[in-house]
């Protein structure tokens, strides 16, 4: 049997017998190295940083949050799903349509630009219903006429002949109209999602 060695307590001090088969560093390097030395300093573990909101059921690909953003580190509330920072819409009436801003800004303007250009499209009805107030804008910007409404329309839609044909147009084909440029019509559902489908067309 190994003989372990025997601590005394002499006064305040305490002393350790010398009558040992073994030193206590050979018996140190001896023993497995299993959880923290005596003569090592514990490490503290820091904790973890208070999350601005309880994790929830349900949104496990998503987490909600706050960033900080722009040179002035202002506080921005939104969901990060992935590599995406999509804003909490507090109030909002805007239809997302599945896309972040700037891929949905870019979905409307082209919506915008072939309604102008054909008259007529075919889309899904949250699309139809979303592109319905920037068309009736940029068909009243062509009825107001000025060069300040044209480069407003321009800034807009893609196709700068079509701008320079829609105020040429507009103020002839809607002068007994103040607004209601546009009507959609409901047609079949989509084969394969079953997305609710409709026509737009400018009246």
């Amino acid at each position: 049997a190994t003989a372990f060695p025997a601590r005394t307590l002499d006064g305040d001090s305490r002393k350790t017998s010398t009558n040992t088969m073994f030193s206590m560093a050979a018996m140190t390097s001896a023993m497995p190295t299993v959880g923290v030395r005596r003569n090592a300093p514990a490490t503290r573990v820091a904790a973890a940083p208070a999350t601005a909101f309880p994790a929830m059921n349900g949104m496990s690909s998503a987490s909600l949050g706050l960033r900080s953003e722009g040179a002035g580190a202002t506080l921005t509330i939104g969901v990060e799903a992935g590599s995406k920072w999509f804003m909490i819409s507090h109030g909002k009436k805007v239809a997302r349509l599945h896309r972040p801003a700037d891929q949905r800004k870019a979905l409307l303007r082209n919506l915008t630009t072939d309604l102008l250009r054909y008259g007529r499209i075919t889309t899904t009805m949250a699309r139809a219903k979303a592109m319905r107030k920037p068309v009736e804008h940029m068909i009243q910007l062509g009825k107001d006429g000025g060069e300040h409404k044209k480069r407003q329309a321009m800034a807009y839609i893609f196709d700068n002949e079509l701008t320079e044909a829609l105020f040429a147009s507009a103020p002839e084909r809607y002068a007994d109209r103040n607004g209601g440029y546009t009507r959609i019509v409901r047609t079949l559902r989509r084969r394969g999602d079953n997305a609710e489908m409709a026509i737009i067309e400018l009246v």
